[in-house]
């Protein structure tokens, strides 16, 4: 099992590989982190001569927030933070998965797929994915894997969404001569998440994750949503993407997430449509009164924020399509405010006194406002988490020490992965 390790990892074409994954300078260290996989699936299950080396990436939202429950569209970029495993096929018709760092292994029989009450977690993905398989008449079959990630968990890179889609592509991959596309897999982690984890998520987050760099998403048609990939990066054009900790996690904010698509779609059946997509400005307008009294100012806010939302994205891709940087980060700014003003997912209205997101940005405005360049907003789904920084190169050292000696949390500068969720063995 070493010895086909080093001879796949060290192969030129895996070197020139790692190097589009995660940047030359991070590709020994990365060839580390598979090589720990290789030993932890060995320590597990016992050697195996027919390994398979699989990876996923989080992903970083740069428009579109909360757009994609109400088929809007979105602006989203894989990133080099992701999660891999070493994996092999087994016939036991049994998934067992070890994740580095958490005790306890999961153990999934493929004959008992329906939601388990009271199953949460990796365990109710798993099981959700091989029933999500089942539901689109693909194969699903056993296999061992252990697992690792460096997607911070809790912090709106996706955590979840970059292990549905590693799960995914382990299945397409070992089961399905790796057929199905970035679309499909999405569509197999939403049912996940929706059906077996009880949150009520889009499919921004696992398409992100599977289909690989920039690109926007239309989900006007939910089941064959248009994908383009959007040339250009912030990091040629003098910018680094940081993703900024505010000290809040994710936990117990399923009722704040789900308010939004609720509200807004109470909006759209005053219209007698489903979604926020089939609205206008006008036509809330014209009906305000009436739909302030049924559904509530927040509701009719959180709304006006879609429309203005969906439309914002097109803006940003027109202007990194024009190379306009300061407009697009203008418009990164105008995303944020409408986030904080009018969509109000930046802290729980239950738990005010914590405010970690909004101090956290009225930090980072002060420093992009003296700076004169930059742009921030909330990240993901928000209530807690992280913000987004988009900040000239030079200028990232100061704001790290900024950050460090205010609010003490963590900060890292992510980057734009051109490849989506693989098999490495297949390109290799």
């Amino acid at each position: 099992m070493n010895e086909q390790f080093e001879q796949l990892f060290q192969s030129a074409k895996a070197q020139q590989l790692l190097e589009q994954m995660y940047g030359g300078e991070e590709r020994e260290l990365q060839i580390d982190r598979y090589r720990k996989c290789m030993e932890g699936f060995g320590a597990q299950y016992g050697q195996s001569e027919s390994l398979s080396y699989f990876s996923a990436p989080g992903r970083t939202e740069i428009g579109g927030n909360h757009t994609d429950h109400n088929h809007g569209k979105v602006l989203a970029a894989s990133i080099q933070l992701d999660t891999i495993a070493a994996a092999a096929a087994v016939d036991t018709g049994v998934i067992t998965v070890v994740s580095e760092g958490y005790p306890g292994v999961t153990v999934i029989r493929l004959d008992a797929l329906e939601p388990q009450a009271g199953e949460g977690g990796t365990a109710a993905l798993i099981r959700g994915i091989a029933n999500g398989f089942q539901q689109h008449g693909y194969q699903i079959g056993g296999f061992n894997a252990y697992v690792s990630s460096n997607v911070l968990p809790a912090s709106g890179l996706s955590s979840s969404a970059s292990f549905e889609i590693l799960i995914c592509q382990i299945l397409s991959t070992f089961y399905n001569n790796g057929e199905l596309d970035a679309v499909m897999m999405s569509r197999i982690g939403k049912h996940a998440e929706n059906l077996y984890w009880n949150k009520p998520s889009g499919m921004l987050d696992q398409m992100a994750c599977s289909y690989g760099g920039m690109i926007t998403i239309d989900f006007k048609e939910p089941t064959e949503p248009k994908i383009e990939r959007v040339p250009g990066t912030f990091e040629a054009a003098g910018y680094s993407l940081v993703i900024v900790g505010t000290g809040g996690n994710h936990a117990d904010l399923t009722e704040d997430y789900a308010s939004i698509p609720n509200e807004m779609r109470a909006v759209a059946q005053a219209f007698g449509v489903e979604v926020c997509r089939d609205l206008t400005a006008e036509m809330v307008y014209g009906r305000l009164a009436e739909l302030r009294e049924k559904a509530g100012d927040r509701a009719v806010l959180r709304t006006l924020h879609f429309l203005d939302e969906n439309e914002r994205v097109g803006q940003q891709v027109e202007a990194i399509q024009a190379g306009e940087w300061q407009k697009m980060l203008k418009l990164i700014t105008d995303s944020g405010n409408s986030s904080w003003k009018w969509l109000q997912n930046i802290h729980q209205e239950s738990v005010s006194r914590e405010q970690g997101i909004a101090l956290t940005l009225a930090i980072t405005e002060r420093f992009i406002d003296r700076l004169g360049d930059g742009a921030c907003r909330v990240h993901g789904g928000g209530f807690a988490g992280v913000i987004l920084a988009v900040l000239p190169h030079e200028a990232v050292a100061e704001y790290r020490e900024l950050i460090g000696r205010t609010t003490g949390t963590e900060l890292f500068t992510i980057r734009v992965r051109e490849i989506g969720s693989v098999c490495l063995n297949t390109l290799l």
